[in-house]
């Protein structure tokens, strides 16, 4: 994804040679030979929707003929992507249909990120039932914003939609998609926006090229090579090919804006069997962990309330296989597909297969992080874990890893003098792996070495000592912090880290909450008075890590980790329209009166 802004003539350049230009005259309507050779393809089959625009799919299924079981995927990243899962999946007997979303590839009509996908889905769960090679049950799958276009439909609940098979993707598109605790996920939502504005502009461009709309300009030097009269610089390209961005930062606390596709305030809505997938260093595992537990309490049927299944691998948008960021989860992490498990969700559900999902008393499969193996649970977070508070203690010198930063089950008996810092939006703690997308090359995410973060004294850093026993945490992770800050507003950030003999740092898990949304992300945010301590309870996700004998379990706190989140300005006012930025002084106690506490769910064992 481009990371800086080209001369828009060059610009359209670059794009017409990395996009695929897909031309709906070239669509082929007729059934061709596919790989394997015994898949048949139809490419470009054209949907109404029920107000007029046009969608096309390519169509998969068995070249025997007859009528199957149905997998749909409605996408915005191309059609073509999903080729090879849906030839395999024919070859199992499935009759597979891959949606281009509206306004995008080979689809006509608008695009705006949420905006048509419960509607266009219901539509296209309808229309798939009633095609020739369809036996009327249709089950979704696919991942990241796929997974968006599956629970949207799901909510509007189409007849014939009978399962679902969402991987890695969120419950609420504010709290944790495009924004955290108040916090914007910069890079995620510019470095996804500057992708998806690429295909919006390849539509632009194709509805705009004309020649003889130019042919008789004088001197031919000055022939536009297409008829844009759009401005050329990069902020007024955001507004044009990407207006849903704006109205991100112009939405920054949950309201009706947001209201309108949330998926945790319709959970009874749904009324058919998921398999929730997701991952450790995953951006949307929170979200996807609250829906595993929402549709197991709160979904419409018996069916789709005891018949959900959870899977939690590694990895997720940090990357796949047995080495994710800096750590090799070795081959049990390997051997995991999100494909295959999809394909036998299907297979259980509608084939009646008896195979890894057929015992309901153990729904929950998870990877557990240190051993570095698969576990069965019978549910999640798993009843054995115990909540456990570890003290913050210190003598007032946590800055960095070399301080006297402690954590500890009990309180401790020496001097618990408060740890400050210095929080400088000019100079912020950069972010340093975690759970991140979708610019690998120029945004490394997953397990990385921390040692560099540790090193700022604008980051506190607790400790336990060395463990004695492997301590296994499993379950939701958070920060019972009280503090109080020098401006206005500032951001408190809390990081999880599994600390080796050697001093490698390896960070597992992270929150941030934002002073003016400490008692709630809804409504009218509340900044602070400055000097006064507040309690913040900072939601550190989840996560499922053995802290092996020898090792230490470790906290970070600071106010900053840039540029996954935006920065807190210090002023009260938001990055999203202002420039001003003030130095703060943000102090953390841990006395009698301000017991601040890491809380982990330790697995007894």
């Amino acid at each position: 994804m481009p990371n800086r802004l080209l001369p828009l003539a060059a610009f359209f350049l670059v794009l017409l040679t990395i996009v695929s230009v897909p031309q709906h005259s070239l669509a082929q309507q007729a059934a061709v030979p596919a790989e394997p050779a015994h898949v048949m393809v139809e490419h470009g089959v054209a949907m109404k929707t029920r107000d007029g625009v046009t969608l096309r799919a390519d169509l998969y299924y068995p070249a025997e003929g007859g009528k199957y079981p149905t997998l749909l995927q409605r996408t915005p990243y191309n059609k073509q992507n999903a080729a090879a899962f849906a030839s395999k999946a024919a070859t199992r007997g499935y009759f597979v249909v891959v949606q281009d979303c509206r306004g995008r590839y080979t689809s006509d009509g608008e695009w705006y990120v949420f905006k048509h996908e419960s509607e266009d889905g219901y539509d296209a769960v309808e229309w798939a039932a009633a095609l020739p090679h369809s036996n009327g049950t249709v089950g979704m799958w696919g991942g990241s914003y796929v997974g968006a276009t599956q629970m949207l439909a799901a909510i509007a609940h189409p007849p014939h939609l009978k399962g679902i098979a969402p991987w890695v993707t969120a419950s609420n598109y504010h709290e944790n998609w495009t924004y955290q605790g108040g916090a914007f996920e910069q890079g995620f939502n510019e470095s996804w926006t500057s992708g998806l504005a690429q295909d919006t502009l390849d539509h632009v461009i194709r509805d705009n090229t004309n020649f003889r709309l130019g042919s008789t300009k004088l001197p031919m030097n000055s022939y536009p090579v297409f008829n844009l009269s759009k401005p050329v610089d990069g902020a007024a390209l955001t507004a044009e090919l990407a207006p849903y961005f704006l109205d991100w930062l112009a939405h920054p606390s949950y309201d009706d804006y947001w209201k309108q596709w949330a998926i945790d305030e319709n959970y009874p809505q749904i009324t058919v069997p998921a398999l929730t997938m997701t991952a450790w260093y995953d951006i949307f595992q929170g979200g996807s962990l609250h829906n595993y537990v929402g549709l197991r309490d709160h979904a419409g049927t018996d069916a789709a309330r005891k018949n959900g299944r959870l899977i939690v691998a590694i990895g997720g948008h940090s990357g796949s296989g047995r080495k994710i960021g800096a750590v090799d989860f070795g081959p049990a992490a390997a051997s995991w597909s999100d494909e295959d498990e999809t394909l036998d969700w299907y297979d259980y559900l509608f084939l009646g297969k008896q195979n890894q999902f057929a015992d309901a008393s153990k729904p929950v499969r998870i990877f557990v992080m240190g051993t570095n193996q698969w576990r069965k649970e019978s549910a999640w977070p798993p009843p054995n874990a115990k909540e456990t508070r570890y003290l913050l203690g210190s003598g007032g010198k946590a800055n960095t890893a070399a301080g006297d930063g402690v954590l500890a089950v009990s309180a401790g008996s020496g001097s618990e003098s408060p740890d400050s810092f210095v929080y400088d939006p000019a100079n912020p703690v950069p972010t340093t792996g975690g759970p991140l997308c979708c610019d690998g090359e120029h945004f490394a995410g997953g397990p990385r070495d921390q040692k560099e973060v540790e090193a700022r004294d604008d980051v506190l850093v607790y400790s336990t000592p060395v463990l004695d026993r492997d301590v296994e945490v499993i379950g939701p992770v958070s920060l019972d912090l009280f503090a109080k800050t020098s401006a206005a507003d500032t951001d408190f950030t809390a990081k999880l880290v599994d600390v080796a003999p050697d001093g490698t740092a390896i960070n597992l898990t992270e929150g941030i909450l934002r002073a003016r949304y400490r008692e709630s992300t809804k409504g009218t945010p509340k900044l602070v008075t400055p000097g006064e301590v507040y309690e913040y309870k900072i939601d550190m996700w989840s996560t499922s890590n053995v802290f092996l004998k020898g090792h230490k379990i470790r906290l970070e706190v600071s106010s900053s980790n840039f540029p996954r989140f935006d920065r807190n300005l210090g002023t009260g006012k938001d990055a999203a329209s202002d420039t001003e930025m003030v130095k703060a002084t943000n102090t953390v106690l841990h006395d009698a009166a301000h017991p601040s506490a890491l809380i982990l769910p330790v697995v007894a064992r």
